[in-house]
C-alpha cells in the first residue's frame, strides 16, 4: 500500500507522467501547427452484434503494419492494401512507434494474429480466418479515412464474406 512517505520512482514519474492527449497536442504545437488536433468523434457507430455466432463467423484481420512498399512511398501514395493470409510477407513496414524491445516487424504473428486465428478456428471457436488481410495507411487525415480508406477496406470485406474483423495496430 503507496502511503505520503513513498519515493518509489515509478510512483513519482506516474503522477507527473503527461496524458497522452495533452501531449499530442503540445507536439503538434511545437511543430509549428497553429490549429490543435481534433480528434474525431462519432455520435453513431457501425459496430454492431455478430449477425451468426462466433464459432460460424469468418474473421479477417486489419492492420496498420503494411507492405514493405509502403516504406519508399510517401503518407499520400500509400493505399489499402490485402494479402493472402497463407503466404504473408516476412516482415511488414510501419512507421507507428511500437515497445521495439519486446518485438519488431519481423515477428508477424505478433501483430498479425493469423496462425492463432487459424488454431482458433480449427478448435471451433471461430469459423474460419479470412483468405485475405487487410492493411490500412496510418493517416493523419480523418476525411481520407472516411472517405477512401474505410470504404474500401469494407467492400473487400465484403468480397470476403467476412462476419468480423480484428483490428490490429503496430
Amino acid at each position: 500500500m503507496l502511503n505520503s512517505n513513498t519515493t518509489d520512482a515509478s510512483t513519482r514519474e506516474a503522477a507527473e507522467a503527461v496524458p497522452y492527449m495533452l501531449r499530442t497536442r503540445n507536439y503538434y504545437r511545437a511543430m509549428g501547427y497553429q490549429k490543435d488536433f481534433s480528434w474525431p468523434s462519432f455520435d453513431d457507430t457501425p459496430l454492431r452484434p455478430l449477425a451468426v455466432p462466433l464459432a460460424d463467423s469468418r474473421i479477417t484481420i486489419i492492420s496498420t503494419a503494411g507492405p514493405k512498399h509502403w516504406a519508399v512511398e510517401s503518407q499520400d501514395q500509400r493505399s489499402v492494401w490485402s494479402a493472402d493470409t497463407q503466404a504473408l510477407p516476412e516482415a511488414f513496414f510501419t512507421e507507428v512507434a511500437w515497445d521495439k524491445e519486446s518485438t519488431h516487424t519481423r515477428d508477424v504473428a505478433s501483430y498479425v494474429p493469423h496462425r492463432a486465428l487459424r488454431d482458433l478456428a480449427d478448435a471451433g471457436v471461430i469459423g474460419a480466418l479470412g483468405e485475405r488481410m487487410h492493411s490500412v495507411p496510418t493517416r493523419y487525415s480523418e476525411r481520407r479515412t472516411l472517405q477512401i480508406d474505410a470504404p474500401q477496406i469494407l467492400e473487400r470485406c465484403r468480397q470476403d464474406g467476412a462476419d468480423a474483423a480484428l483490428l490490429t495496430a503496430l
